[in-house]
């Protein structure tokens, strides 16, 4: 008799990673609960919000019958995600800390304490998004430690896993996982990526959870900045000023997700592809032109406003998300751009903030 696949499923004290341990739970998995504590902080009644959290999974878990364990994370969530935080907002940049606490904490951290302390054969969490594998595939993935570089030897990982959008588009939250490893997505399941919200409620309510149910949305600490930055670009004051539009931006060296880069970037150094820059606003036609140090140039086919430096552009081809790097910087605004049109032109010669002197004609290296 083949012994149950132990998974170790993230809990928030929220509605979706409880009906995901519900879901792992019902296909005959052996699972355990893990709370992750990644900050302090007191609600208006002075009651610390991550102790009550916590209290809620482990109601969840003494529903399902499983395990339940605390881990502590606020120091390592204080040096990799929060002081990049402080540090960007300094720069006067628009920092997202949800893709970087996915990145360290939920995806390398809690990852690391499930497989190696826990003896995991996969992780789990609430996200609606799903990956190429199916779940059998994901158990019989081994240990592969990826080479370094920025052109990696791409026979070195065969059949990589694929990042791709759950089946709720509305919700779907592979922009938060866009900075994930590959070794990290290939022992993850994400039990409602083939689900909607609205059913996934229905789940909770049909089997005695609605202690979570009866909660606002989760809003961590890792949401502080997603609501107050984008926010703050999005009523600043409500203009379709030209000076707001931008249709050329450079990232940092992009995070790739399944190939490192993508086989046609590499060939032809330019690509087509869709991106954004903000969780569920639409995606943008592109053309990505590649750089020798693992940047990319976006040239987006429209203009798109409020674009800002420290935001991600992360980058989609059909359902699958690709990867995604901080934006560095813009291009002039379709108000300068307009302005130089305007002006008599004297010369050919003059600095220039983008890939060669125009979309299309080539990087400057």
């Amino acid at each position: 008799m083949q012994v149950a696949r132990h998974v170790v499923c993230a809990l928030s004290g929220g509605v979706d990673s409880a009906v995901a341990a519900l879901l792992l739970r019902r296909r005959g998995y052996q699972v355990t609960g893990v709370f992750m504590k990644n900050w302090d902080s007191l609600d208006e009644h002075g009651v610390c919000t991550a102790d009550r959290d916590c209290e809620d999974a482990y109601r969840v878990c003494q529903i399902l019958d499983i395990p339940f364990h605390q881990v502590s994370y606020v120091k390592e969530y204080w040096n990799d995600v929060f002081s990049d935080f402080l540090s960007e907002y300094e720069k006067g940049r628009t920092p997202n800390p949800d893709i970087v606490c996915n990145k360290h904490i939920k995806f390398s951290c809690f990852f690391h304490y499930a497989v190696d302390n826990l003896g995991a054969d996969a992780v789990a969490t609430g996200h609606y998004a799903r990956t190429s594998l199916e779940d059998e595939e994901v158990f019989q993935q081994k240990h592969i430690k990826r080479p370094e570089g920025l052109f990696r030897n791409r026979f070195e990982v065969r059949n990589a896993v694929k990042l791709l959008q759950a089946a709720d588009s509305f919700k779907d939250q592979t922009f938060f996982l866009s900075q994930v490893s590959q070794d990290a997505l290939r022992r993850t399941l994400f039990p409602l990526g083939g689900l909607t919200k609205d059913f996934v409620k229905k789940i909770a309510a049909e089997n005695r959870l609605h202690h979570v149910l009866q909660k606002k949305e989760s809003m961590g600490i890792c949401f502080v900045g997603k609501r107050n930055f984008e926010n703050f670009i999005l009523q600043a004051p409500r203009t379709d000023h030209p000076a707001l539009y931008r249709d050329l931006l450079r990232t940092s060296r992009v995070h790739w997700i399944a190939e490192e880069p993508p086989a046609a970037l590499v060939r032809d150094k330019m690509m087509e592809c869709h991106f954004r820059f903000r969780h569920q606003m639409a995606l943008v036609p592109c053309v990505l032109t590649l750089n020798q140090d693992g940047t990319v140039w976006v040239t987006a086919v429209k203009a798109v406003r409020a674009l800002a430096p420290g935001q991600f552009a992360v980058f989609y081809k059909g359902d699958e998300c690709l990867g995604s790097g901080k934006i560095l910087r813009l291009g002039p605004s379709a108000y300068l751009l307009q302005k130089g049109k305007s002006k008599p032109r004297v010369s050919t010669e003059g600095p220039s903030d983008g890939p060669g002197s125009g979309p299309g004609l080539g990087p400057t290296l």
